[in-house]
């Protein structure tokens, strides 16, 4: 077979503030053949049906359609959630209760959310974004509809706070990372759509819930909430599962073998015999069919230096060896017929484009070698086990990420910051009704809110994806305008300044939701991103939790907002300033490892180092950490 040579452009720019490596520039020279040479170098037909069972993102096609499902999810989901400040109102009217106990309704939605993330994780990864999103808004719908019998708020947190949280969550996580298995290359514009979607539910519910609760209740309301819920079933069935090359190409065979034994019931005896050997023919070659797609078989790798003299590919060599044997090694223990599941790769939860991941910009081949997790694959279903269950436990909460002081100081970080990230929205339609503005006009306070917020997801989205942008002092930044902001927003005593308030609050939260997983890539590399991020979702949900009763209950004992609202501005504010000392921490602790300033940056995991567990391997003259 014919082979032809691609070289790919420079792994990295030296002036890169993300790269891995500082300086080095490296050459790539790619042969594309078949699968079926030897193992000198080559990849082998084994190594071809390893790299096979990844499916291949469209970048389009019936991914658009996904988009579409997962921003109505959002737009319904986040609605729902964001416009709770509506309900807050009538259920402290309705029960008698005092806003510190009724906010626990409010902030046991969200919360349950976010501390589902990781058994939601488990779930897509074994039954596929398409199941999970329904079972999802059938709790969450059958939540809500209980919850019109509720005697008490004690019923309301079970119904509407655990199982519409539950089912909420089981929602959510399908949502992105359906977005994320269609999409590679456009990623970051497709997840920008579809998590728009929050912003203008937001905008939209947030009016429509107070016109809906004039016109039949809190009650009736509900239950038109648990209908509209009920719609992201629909947008569930729009999560189309890929399927592989291998996948793609036994169907193609199946189907050809079907319209030969259709041709030969149709033909006489005469014509069976050539019939027959025609059929032998391509199931002899069926081994041979390749997809037109195309694989790695060599891969050079030279340091590009002012003399061009040295040579080296044994990262590339181990990297493969490492991938093929891993996966060899996980099928003998758990069946020829394991899959890939959903969150395999590893860069599944990453929001942003992928050409922020220097590997990926200067090596997409390589990249898509190493970007699975094989702790994710899916076993045969006779052979499934606890012990499956648990691995992909441990692959999405890895607790001994707390040794590491850089994900400990952000996690912290994150955690205050949801302790005051849901008080406004909980709090601002009845801390304007309590200033005196009517229900009508505090009500539209939360679509300022949510329209500010979608352009502040936007913005924020656009610049950390320039590459003279540092991301973390972007996000940094954007948390302690937030905070500041709504600390002063004591100050905002007119109806004029509770919009800008709205809008400012709306438009800088933004960056938290939308840079947290590029944020904790640049910290701690691709490889830690699906346990970090499931970790983090634990402390996000701990503090979502009590955050909002801590406010209510510090207005029950002051009768005023203004406390309520400097300690959740406090709170968002010093999140932000705390993560400015993360490069005195990285410096403190490389100097501890002897590793040089100018051999590593703040990026540094993000490399072939961190896929095949190498220390102190030579690549050119760069050292993989």
């Amino acid at each position: 077979m014919a082979t032809s040579d691609l070289e790919i452009p420079d792994i990295v720019e030296p002036d890169s503030p993300t790269s891995p490596f500082l300086g080095v520039k490296e050459k790539v020279d790619v042969r594309l053949d078949s699968p079926s040479e030897d193992a000198n170098g080559e990849v082998t037909e084994q190594e071809f049906d390893e790299f096979d069972d990844i499916p291949i993102p469209p970048d389009g096609g019936w991914g658009w359609v996904v988009v579409f499902g997962s921003f109505m999810i959002h737009v319904i989901a986040d609605g729902i959630v964001y416009s709770f400040g509506i309900f807050n109102v009538e259920f402290i009217e309705y029960f008698g209760s005092g806003r510190g106990e009724t906010a626990w309704v409010g902030s046991l939605l969200p919360g349950v959310t976010l501390m589902s993330g990781p058994i939601a994780s488990v779930l897509t990864n074994r039954y596929g974004c398409r199941v999970v999103t329904i079972l999802g808004a059938i709790i969450s719908a059958a939540g809500f509809i209980l919850s019109l019998f509720a005697p008490n708020l004690y019923f309301l947190y079970f119904s509407f706070g655990f199982l519409g949280g539950l089912g909420f969550g089981l929602i959510y996580l399908p949502a992105i990372v359906s977005v994320g298995y269609y999409f590679e290359k456009r990623r970051a514009f497709a997840t920008g759509i579809a998590v728009c979607g929050s912003g203008f539910g937001t905008f939209i519910f947030a009016p429509v819930t107070n016109l809906l609760i004039q016109e039949y209740g809190w009650k009736g309301t509900i239950l038109i909430h648990a209908g509209l819920v009920l719609n992201c079933i629909l947008c569930g069935l729009l999560f189309r599962p890929l399927k592989s090359p291998k996948e793609k190409r036994e169907e193609r065979e199946r189907l050809r073998e079907k319209k030969l034994k259709r041709r030969q019931t149709k033909d006489n005896t005469k014509n069976e015999p050539s019939k027959e050997n025609e059929f032998s023919d391509l199931r002899r070659k069926k081994s041979n069919i390749s997809d037109p797609g195309t694989r790695i078989t060599k891969v050079d790798t030279s340091y590009n230096g002012a003399t061009g003299l040295s040579e080296d590919h044994a990262v590339v060599q181990r990297l493969r060896s490492a991938s093929v044997h891993a996966s060899s090694q996980y099928q003998v223990h758990h069946g020829s017929q394991s899959r890939l599941g959903v969150m395999a790769r590893k860069d599944i939860l990453y929001s942003a484009s992928l050409l922020n991941i220097p590997m990926y910009r200067s090596h997409p081949e390589l990249y898509s070698m190493s970007v699975t997790s094989l702790a994710m694959s899916i076993p045969d279903v006779s052979r499934r086990t606890a012990t499956d269950f648990k691995s992909m436990m441990k692959e999405m909460i890895d607790f001994t990420l707390l040794l590491d002081l850089i994900f400990v100081l952000f996690s912290i970080s994150n955690f205050c910051t949801s302790v005051g990230f849901n008080t406004p929205f909980i709090y601002i339609p009845d801390r304007a009704i309590v200033d005196g503005i009517d229900a009508d006009r505090a009500a539209f306070l939360l679509s300022a809110v949510g329209i500010a917020n979608t352009v502040g997801r936007v913005m924020f989205g656009f610049l950390a994806d320039l590459r003279r942008v540092n991301r973390l002092w972007l996000y940094n930044v954007a948390l302690m305008l937030c905070g500041l902001g709504t600390a002063l927003s004591s100050f905002c005593n007119s109806y004029g300044l509770m919009i800008f308030y709205s809008a400012v609050f709306g438009c800088f939260i933004g960056a938290y939701v939308g840079l947290t997983s590029v944020i904790l890539v640049d910290l701690l590399g691709l490889e830690k991103l699906t346990s970090s991020f499931g970790l983090l979702l634990l402390f996000q949900g701990v503090a979502t939790l009590i955050g909002p009763p801590i406010s209510g209950w510090v207005f029950d004992g002051t009768g005023s907002y203004d406390v309520s609202f400097y300690i959740a501005g406090s709170m968002i504010g010093i999140s932000g300033l705390m993560l400015f000392f993360i490069p005195c921490v990285r410096n403190f602790e490389n100097r501890k490892k002897g590793i040089k300033q100018e051999e590593i940056e703040m990026g540094k995991k993000v490399n072939l180092g961190s896929v095949l567990n190498v220390d102190d391997h030579k690549a050119g003259n760069v050292t993989v950490v």
